[in-house]
């Protein structure tokens, strides 16, 4: 079968499946490997990731691609195996991060612009050529004070549109992730507001730079209240809120919205997500790319060494089963205690 821009869209987005994003920079995977006492060695990055990817249950039923970091995409296992031919050989599609990361904004304290289009097209052939069908790109905007401001809006919905054009043309599926990010006071409505007015901008500058939205994957934060706010927001509350929300922003023509966890706890993440399933009534899959609420717990259980590897893997396969079932709508809090 001819691959498309349409058809994969629609295998990253296949009933009870999603996306493990893998693809955490080595200052952000440092820290989690930190955490759990292990060196942030290229071999013990390999080794984690490899883990994962050689985890066959999760991998074939509940994840239908992976994001990798430049180095991983280049990275061979143990035995010589490429780790894209261990996901292609999962059944999973390989992705790549291909932004430079958010840099301050000049002229807006506070606020930042994600850098990384010079180059872009060259590397995007280049990571075609490495195995990758689809790429993502993040935008971050921070609720605070007076911010964030149209500016910061507008800048970061121009250079989402453009990376996804260039995405197109190389044949790579774009992950549009324009971040709301849940630090601080503010309240669910608050978010809101501003997710509103960021999704009505990203998909304003889509159109303008002629970009397929059938072949475009969108990848959110859900409607909730910042992590400082004294009035958290309720399970189904978060889910009523997001749907509402992108009712009135997001095209019917996108397959999916797979969502972000952007630092929920692994349970709330699921049981949002589930919650907007049981609900339904919209027009895309709803689905996951999660990162942290996918790998906190087989990075705990793993913690370096070999003969973890097996506990790791157990660990890795009861959340990616969870949130499997949640794309479906079919979770449980129950079902949690069974790992």
């Amino acid at each position: 079968m001819t691959e498309t821009l349409e058809s994969i869209a629609q295998a990253m987005v296949a009933p009870g499946k999603g996306i493990l994003a893998a693809d955490e920079s080595s200052g952000t995977i440092k820290k989690r490997f930190d955490a759990i006492n292990v060196a942030s060695t290229e071999e013990n990055r390999r080794d984690y990731r490899e883990l994962l990817f050689r985890t066959e249950e999760a991998m074939k039923n509940h994840i239908s691609g992976v994001i990798l970091y430049d180095e991983t995409i280049r990275q061979k296992a143990k035995d010589g195996t490429p780790l894209v031919d261990l996901i292609k050989n999962a059944g999973s599609i390989p992705g790549i991060k291909v932004d430079a990361g958010a840099k301050p904004m000049a002229g807006f304290p506070g606020e930042t612009v994600t850098e990384g289009l010079d180059g872009l097209r060259e590397r995007l052939a280049e990571y075609y050529d490495l195995g990758a069908r689809f790429a993502k790109w993040r935008a971050v905007i921070d609720i605070a004070d007076g911010i964030p401001t149209n500016a910061c809006i507008e800048a970061n919905a121009e250079a989402l549109a453009r990376y996804a054009a260039l995405c197109q043309e190389a044949k790579i599926v774009p992950i549009v992730e324009p971040e709301v990010l849940m630090d601080g006071t503010h309240t669910a409505d608050r978010c809101f507001e501003v997710t509103e007015a960021t999704l009505r901008a990203v998909f304003s500058r889509l159109a303008l730079h002629n970009v397929n939205l059938e072949g475009t994957i969108l990848k959110p934060n859900m409607i909730v209240s910042g992590k400082k706010c004294p009035t958290q927001a309720g399970v189904e509350e978060v889910a009523e809120k997001t749907i509402a929300c992108f009712k009135r922003t997001v095209p019917a023509a996108i397959p999916g919205i797979v969502f972000l966890s952007g630092g929920q706890s692994d349970e709330d993440a699921t049981a949002h997500l589930n919650a907007m399933n049981a609900i339904g009534g919209f027009p895309w899959k709803m689905s996951f790319s999660y990162g942290r609420a996918l790998q906190a717990a087989p990075q705990k259980a793993w913690s370096g060494k070999a003969e973890n590897v097996p506990a790791a893997q157990k660990a890795f396969l009861h959340r990616a089963k969870m949130n499997g079932l949640a794309a479906l709508g079919k979770w449980e809090s129950g079902l949690e205690k069974a790992a």
